[in-house]
């Protein structure tokens, strides 16, 4: 069970005139041909930098980016993100190559005011991912202050997430990592009523650790998305070629089970947009009710099912949504997650969105900036949300008397 907050230091715990300050920030965002296509946690990251160039201190910056394989892997160069950040910042960032060399040491000591160090990838470098202490210490070895506000990467025991934070001695988060935790424990201590969870995906299995954790706090469960099948199946009721996954019918019918036990409710599909094949727009049609034929499969909710989701949104206080609710990539298979995006951005109730593709739809869908919360944390919001112990916090907890 997490202790949210407790025994963990911020960013204005620390005098920072004149330090070096290490932010460990989650610049991970998607490219496509060396241009960024998403840079919500580019943004995201700024407050925090914004706070420490105005405190006087000497930045230095580090983020991975993707999964390469070596450092020939270009395509991972954090390069792009410097330019970007060059221009957000109205400051000059300086990529270095080496993050454990001298050359960081030396542009330090002649670092002027404007100027901010961004290391490149950290993930370029063998010993990050083994959480390697002799990169750590390196590194240390140039940082006076040591702060992490990259709560997407928090889940992964790497070097500059866990080792370095364990050989430094002050250390402590940025405001996004604060604002993440707030929002996110918020949905566990005393959410405002009633509270529902909107849940939607590919995969029942990807999300039962989640709703194991919210079926004793939450009021109410929507459940959409190719999981949906699965709970139809689980029923009885005919899913056609729709995505299921056989080995969790017995999970979904208990859930159900033990959901109505407990006076909650579980809101599942009506109706559903079907269809031949996932890129056959041409023979999409809604089904007269909840079966699915044969030689079809489901690609989305249905209008029956979208009015009866968002009016049980509209009487929410609390929303937490995680999943699509169809192959919403696909304009012709979008009207479900978007609608429910809608819905959710109408609700007068904090709306907290998920990360992942259910932050990916509500930026398409436009409705972004209606909601309370976007989590820019993805795996990492689901694993907190489950209770699981974040090494990348856990490291910077004191010990809570």
């Amino acid at each position: 069970m997490s202790n949210g907050l407790k025994g963990i230091k911020t960013v204005r715990d620390f005098e920072l005139e004149g330090k070096t300050v290490f932010l460990r920030l989650d610049l991970n965002v998607p490219m496509e041909g060396g241009k960024i296509t998403d840079e919500n946690r580019i943004k995201a990251s700024l407050p925090t930098i914004q706070y420490c160039m105005e405190k006087g201190a000497k930045i230095v910056m580090a983020s991975h980016l993707g999964r390469p394989k070596s450092k020939e892997d270009k395509e991972f160069s954090l390069e792009p993100v410097g330019k970007r950040l060059q221009e957000l910042l109205s400051a000059e960032v300086i990529l270095v190559e080496e993050p454990d060399s001298d050359a960081t040491k030396l542009l330090l000591q002649a670092l002027k005011k404007g100027q901010l160090i961004l290391l490149e990838n950290v993930r370029f470098e063998e010993g990050e991912t083994k959480d390697s202490i002799e990169f750590a210490q390196k590194i240390s070895d140039y940082a006076d202050v040591y702060i992490n506000d990259a709560f997407g990467a928090s889940h992964r025991a790497h070097a500059t997430i866990h080792a370095l934070p364990s050989v430094m001695k002050d250390k402590g988060i940025g405001f996004l990592i604060e604002k993440e935790i707030t929002m996110l424990d918020s949905l566990l201590q005393n959410p405002k009523r009633p509270y529902l969870a909107v849940m939607g995906g590919s995969k029942v299995s990807d999300k039962i650790a989640v709703i194991e954790r919210l079926m004793d706090v939450v009021d109410g469960f929507i459940i959409g998305g190719a999981m949906a099948y699965t709970f139809q199946k689980a029923q009885g009721l005919p899913v056609g070629k729709s995505l299921v996954e056989n080995d969790k019918l017995k999970y979904a019918k208990e859930m159900i089970e033990r959901i109505e036990a407990r006076n909650k409710t579980i809101l599942l599909p009506v109706d559903h947009i079907a269809t031949k094949g996932i890129s056959d727009t041409v023979n999409a049609h809604a089904t007269k009710d909840v079966g699915i034929a044969e030689d079809e499969l489901g690609v989305d909710i249905g209008p029956q099912t979208l009015r009866n989701f968002s009016a049980a949104l509209k009487e929410a206080g609390t929303i937490f949504w995680n999943g699509p609710m169809g192959v919403f990539e696909n304009p012709a298979f979008a009207k479900g997650t978007f609608g429910v995006a809608k819905a959710i951005a109408e609700s007068d109730a904090t709306k907290i969105v998920g990360g992942g593709d259910s932050a990916a739809a509500a930026d398409v869908s436009g409705y972004a900036d209606k909601m309370t919360h976007i989590s820019t944390g993805g795996g990492a919001s689901l694993e907190y949300l489950q209770g699981d112990k974040l090494p990348g916090l856990e490291i910077l907890r004191t010990k809570v008397r």
